[in-house]
């Protein structure tokens, strides 16, 4: 029996083959893999709650920068070990990932420790917990596109959900000031890579990001914390740091860089509504109380909105057509 294909249709059987005869191996489906890899992202950002009580009383820069350096030395070995190449950034790509380290990774933390002396950190979390309505509206502008109304509607919800997770407290005005630098800068975490990503790839903008931010972390914590600070470090802040370095900084960002490229930087801000959840999950299986109903109202309502927004794009689309969300990623 011999099947033929309609005109205009891909020859899905000869395009197979020829990827074999290549020797290429072909990409996990994007409509998958990206909000996996997201939401796994986010869930190891949100597994800081393990060793952030560790830390309590470790010296903030020294850690931060002890974590990134290690980053960056990880980073290079996997690269090495897999053959990849990672492009020298070039031109105003230095800016955009100097962006993406002195935003999402240094002043961050400067706004999340200074932010808890004047405002409570429930303040801070629902600060942080906007980040998802902020990547919907302004993600898409860096690709050209148009906000999506199902993402934004999505965002709203997760970021509602999110809220009644960290609940929420005091603060003065500088607090709010320190909440609303959050903010900006959790967000520039994902839209100051946008433009870079296409070109550097994943492994290139967590790399470059990493050790710029170790630089910066190491001068921090030399001008504030003085030049021993590192070696104040106890032997129970070694593994705690190590989780850090691995999987909150090189797994993480691997995953969720990727996920950007695939399902664009809106439908991934998504996830980000994953790492309350998954600190107040963390903090249970720590032995913490139980939360009460509303912040498992909160996780439902999470995960409501995660759903929504992940529903295949394009459905109004005429046939054939399927827009691409993502950035089109080095090999891809």
């Amino acid at each position: 029996m011999t099947t033929r294909t309609p005109p205009g249709a891909p020859d899905t059987m000869s395009s197979t083959a020829s990827t074999a005869a290549d020797g290429t191996r072909p990409r996990p489906p994007a409509g998958w893999s990206g909000p996996l890899y997201a939401g796994i992202g986010m869930a190891l950002v949100g597994s800081q709650v393990a060793v952030s009580g560790v830390l309590a009383d470790a010296p903030l820069f020294a850690v931060q920068a002890i974590r990134y350096t290690l980053a960056a030395l990880v980073l290079l070995v996997v690269l090495r070990c897999t053959g990849r190449s990672v492009p020298a950034p070039r031109g105003r790509e230095w800016a955009w990932l100097a962006g993406v380290a002195l935003t999402g990774l240094v002043l961050f933390n400067v706004g999340v420790v200074r932010g808890v002396a004047h405002a409570e950190p429930a303040v801070i979390g629902v600060a942080v917990a906007a980040v998802p309505i902020l990547l919907a509206l302004v993600g898409p502008l860096l690709g050209r596109t148009r906000p999506t109304s199902m993402v934004v509607v999505a965002a709203v919800v997760v970021t509602l959900g999110a809220v009644l997770v960290t609940g929420g407290g005091r603060s003065d005005a500088v607090g709010l000031g320190y909440a609303l630098l959050t903010l900006l800068c959790e967000a520039g975490f994902t839209l100051l890579a946008v433009p870079v990503l296409r070109r550097l790839g994943p492994h290139g903008v967590s790399l470059h990001a990493v050790w710029i931010a170790a630089v910066a972390l190491w001068a921090l914590s030399l001008a504030v914390e003085g030049p021993g600070a590192a070696l104040t470090l106890r032997a129970e802040h070694v593994p705690a740091t190590l989780h850090l370095a691995l999987s909150v900084t090189v797994v993480a960002f691997l995953l969720w860089y990727t996920a950007v490229g695939r399902i664009g930087p809106g439908r991934a801000g998504l996830f980000t509504g994953v790492v309350p959840v998954a600190s107040a999950v963390g903090s249970v299986l720590l032995g913490g109380p139980v939360p009460g109903p509303v912040v498992w109202l909160g996780v439902g309502v999470v995960v409501a909105g995660v759903v929504l927004g992940s529903q295949p794009a394009g459905r109004g689309s005429p046939r054939g057509v399927t827009p691409r969300t993502g950035i089109p990623l080095p090999g891809a």
